[in-house]
C-alpha cells in the first residue's frame, strides 16, 4: 500500500510516499513560501504516484473539526500570506482520495504511538523544542481535540527570579514558548542554541522551564510516554536535566515507577528520529482509511 504524507512546516514542507509501516521510500523538501508556489510543488510531487491516502501534518493553528466549515484551513497563524488558507481543500482540488488533517505534533504523536518510542502503549505525547513549542497527544488511540486543538506551547509557567529576559511569544511574553524556544534561546543569550556549549547556564534554565511544562502535561494529561523533539532537543545534555526536574516538580506525588524508578525510560527523545513529523503524517493518512 503506497501512502502520501505532508509534513507542512512554518520554515520548509516534506513531502513522502511511504506505506502502511512506516516506512518511506520517497521524499522531497523546499521552502514554505506562497501558498501557490508551496502547494504547487506539492502537486506537482504526488501526480502519477498512485497513492491510496494522504495525510497532512500542518504547522497551525489549524482547524480539525471535521464539522466545521474551516475545516482543513490553516486559520490565524502570524506566517505571511498563509493566515486563513485552505490547504486540504487546495489538495482535494487535485486529488479524490482520503485525507487526514492535524497538527503536525499530533501527527508525530500519533507516528511515534504507531512505530516508535511509545509503540504498543495507549497513550503518549510528542513536544517538539525548536522555532516553537508545539505538544500533541494521543489518548486511547484518538489524537486530543476540543475547541480547537492542544496549544501546549503557549502554557504559563514559572519565572526563574534570576532570568530577566522579557520573552519572545508576540502574544504572551513570558509563555513557556516565550522563554524556551529557539528563538527566545537566541534573543535571550546572543548565540543559536547549537552555538552555546554543553556546559552553558542556558541549559539549566531551559530545563527548568521545560521540566515545569512536563510536570504540568504530566499531571493533566497522565501520559504513558513523552517524547521530545525538534531542533533544540538535539542537545542531548538536557534530558537529564530534564528528568531530574520533573521528579523534583512532582515530589513523589505521581507514584508511579515510571516516574520514580524508570524517568531515563519515560522521558525520551523520537524513537522515529528525525522521521517523525513525516511518518505522522503517513499515520494520519492511514487513519483516514481507517474512517
Amino acid at each position: 500500500m503506497l501512502l502520501g504524507a505532508i509534513e507542512a512546516g512554518g520554515t520548509k514542507f516534506v513531502c513522502a510516499i511511504g506505506d502502511e509501516n512506516g516506512g518511506v521510500r520517497e521524499r522531497v523538501s523546499f521552502p514554505t513560501t506562497t501558498p501557490k508556489e508551496t502547494l504547487g510543488k506539492v502537486v506537482n510531487f504526488f501526480k502519477g504516484k498512485d497513492i491510496e491516502a494522504l495525510g497532512v501534518g500542518s504547522f497551525g493553528p489549524i482547524d480539525p473539526n471535521i464539522n466545521s466549515k474551516n475545516y482543513g484551513y490553516i486559520t490565524t497563524t502570524p506566517k505571511p500570506h498563509w493566515g486563513n488558507y485552505d490547504i486540504l481543500g487546495e489538495l482535494k482540488k487535485h486529488f479524490k482520495l482520503p485525507m487526514g488533517f492535524d497538527t503536525d505534533v499530533n501527527g508525530a504523536a500519533l507516528g511515534e504511538l504507531k512505530w516508535g518510542a511509545a509503540k504498543n502503549l495507549k497513550s503518549a505525547m510528542y513536544i517538539t523544542v525548536g522555532t516553537g513549542v508545539g505538544a500533541g497527544a494521543v489518548v486511547e488511540g484518538n489524537m486530543i481535540h476540543g475547541l480547537l486543538h492542544p496549544e501546549m506551547g503557549h502554557i504559563l509557567i514559572r519565572r526563574d527570579p534570576s532570568d530577566e529576559y522579557k520573552g519572545k511569544c508576540p502574544f504572551h511574553s513570558d509563555c513557556l514558548e516565550g522563554l524556551a524556544s529557539g528563538p527566545a534561546i537566541e534573543e535571550r543569550w546572543g548565540k543559536k542554541a547549537y552555538e552555546l556549549p554543553k556546559d552553558h547556564e542556558a541549559w539549566d534554565l531551559e530545563a527548568y522551564y521545560l521540566a515545569q511544562a512536563l510536570a504540568n502535561y504530566i499531571l493533566i494529561i497522565s501520559p504513558e510516554k513523552i517524547i521530545l523533539g525538534g531542533g533544540v532537543m538535539k542537545q542531548n545534555q538536557l534530558f537529564p536535566k530534564i528528568r531530574k526536574n520533573v521528579k523534583k516538580i512532582l515530589n513523589g506525588y505521581i507514584s508511579k515507577k515510571e516516574v520514580l524508578e524508570g524517568i531515563d525510560d519515560y522521558i525520551v527523545s523520537p524513537g522515529l528520529e528525525d522521521n517523525a513529523g513525516i511518518c505522522g503524517a503517513l499515520a494520519l493518512a492511514l487513519k483516514s482509511l481507517e474512517k
